[in-house]
């Protein structure tokens, strides 16, 4: 077992405070990370304040991971001391379920570790990225590929993952029409990799304050959820609306916007339940559909494909005493698009 400093929430709601963390040691088929920069994302903020339900605390958030392999164990095959890798959302799971097998770890049917605010096949606590190093297991940890900075990478282990495992599974691509619904930390990725995949993009944001923004990231429209004119103007036109928000909508709404067969797939998280009139969904033989992070080999060719294209997340790089500040802002829509923690400030 290792000390490394951490910065953690005592207690749901606390704000978050530098202190230490026991990292195990290396075992067979480890890598031990020196992380440079780990993401600020919304998902860190439900949880350490317990808005999905009682977290683990002390809790240290953080599944936005890229650093440098400093130490391997002797059975690592896949790194070597001095590669860029990223850790992701997850660190384990069962590996034997078939959704294991089919590289849909995600989906674990025993459930997957999270890579904070879980417990371990030992039964002890995990900790994430918001600390100066991590021990993690090779099979779930990703090479960042040289194309891609380490700080503009860091976030793809989340909001890219996030948004190009469904654009990938609703064939987003020549043809199609995607909708990205929010213009934030996921948003952004969302429209950067659906034009990407060559989709016709528009984004539904509540106002065309980033406007600008989107355009430039790949949009090809945009509208204000705000004027009732959008909803009359685009009936009917779209193949998938992304919903990157974590506010409760109006699902109704939304759903007149789809196509006949289209799909309206979540993957922004609310707290509270919703509701939805069914003949919303029969009207037109539509779908309501939910999606969650991707797989390892799937977040690998996530980081290659942006590599490739050449983009990384839009960034904000702010100090380690920043994060509850960062939180705040987050929480206000003021950020563009990502907070990245220099983890050497920690």
């Amino acid at each position: 077992m290792t000390s490394v400093a951490a910065y953690a929430a005592s207690s749901a709601n606390a704000p978050l405070e530098r202190t230490t963390v026991e990292r195990r040691a290396v075992g067979e088929f480890d890598v031990l990370i020196d992380i440079k920069f780990a993401g600020i994302c919304h998902s860190d903020i439900h949880q350490a304040r317990d808005g999905w339900g009682q977290g683990i605390f002390p809790m240290v958030p953080g599944h936005e991971i890229a650093g440098v392999v400093t130490e391997t164990g002797s059975g690592v095959t896949r790194f070597a001391v001095g590669d860029r890798v990223g850790v992701g959302c997850m660190v384990d799971s069962c590996r034997e379920c078939d959704n294991c097998k089919a590289g849909l770890e995600q989906y674990c049917v025993k459930g997957n570790t999270g890579t904070y605010n879980a417990l371990d096949k030992n039964g002890d606590p995990t900790y994430g990225g918001y600390s100066t190093h991590i021990v993690v297991d090779e099979n779930y940890t990703l090479r960042i590929p040289e194309g891609l900075s380490l700080d503009e990478a860091a976030p793809l282990l989340c909001a890219g993952i996030t948004t190009y495992s469904p654009l990938k599974h609703w064939n987003a691509g020549p043809g199609k029409k995607v909708a990205v619904l929010g213009m934030g930390g996921l948003g952004h990725m969302g429209v950067k990799i659906a034009h990407a995949l060559g989709a016709e993009v528009t984004v539904l944001s509540q106002s065309l304050r980033k406007q600008d923004d989107g355009l430039k990231l790949g949009a090809d429209h945009y509208y204000a959820t705000s004027d009732p004119k959008t909803f009359e103007e685009l009936r009917g036109t779209f193949d998938i609306i992304l919903s990157t928000v974590s506010a409760p909508l109006d699902f109704g709404a939304y759903l007149s916007l789809l196509k006949t067969d289209g799909a309206l797939v979540n993957v922004g998280a609310p707290e509270e339940p919703i509701s939805v009139n069914l003949f919303s969904l029969i009207g037109g033989r539509k779908s309501l559909s939910g999606s969650g992070i991707g797989g390892i080999q799937e977040t690998q060719d996530m980081l290659d494909f942006c590599a490739e294209h050449g983009f990384g997340a839009e960034i904000e790089l702010i100090g380690a005493s920043e994060i509850n500040e960062a939180y705040e802002r987050v929480l206000n829509s003021d950020v563009r698009y990502r907070f990245v923690i220099d983890a050497a400030t920690i």
